[in-house]
């Protein structure tokens, strides 16, 4: 496997129904498992394991709407039901079906401004380039 790069802001982006509206700089993803143990009654230990349901957490730094969105009058805070792609060297990972869970701006004095958005998934999906 020949890794040609990192991703880079082109290759991570916001789509929604199969039109690229937003390009994203950065994003750090977690995934958390509600998972648990099967305790026995005289048992020391848990007899077994189980495998409860997969959380998708994303947060996004410093997204730019691209000028399509701008011109359909793209509104982050009524985004709804997005994608979030990323396009690596040897796959692609989309995290589907996206709601937004908090928005934050910060600006300070002559820098540009830096849009955070935190972000819930319901899939992840991973698929060769």
């Amino acid at each position: 496997m020949t890794v040609t790069g990192f991703p880079t802001s082109n290759d991570i982006y916001l789509e929604v129904g199969g039109k690229k509206v937003a390009v994203v700089q950065s994003y750090s993803a977690k995934a958390t498992k509600t998972s648990g143990t099967v305790e026995a009654f005289g048992e020391k230990e848990p007899v077994a394991t189980m495998a409860g349901s997969v959380k998708h957490e994303l947060e996004l730094a410093r997204l730019y709407a691209t000028d399509e969105a701008l011109q359909d009058g793209i509104d982050f805070y009524k985004l709804e039901g997005f994608s979030l792609v990323i396009v690596k060297p040897d796959k692609r990972i989309i995290y589907s079906d996206c709601q937004w869970s908090n928005i934050s701006e910060e600006a300070g004095l002559g820098t540009m401004v830096l849009e955070k958005v935190k972000v819930v998934a319901s899939k992840r999906i991973v698929t060769a380039v």
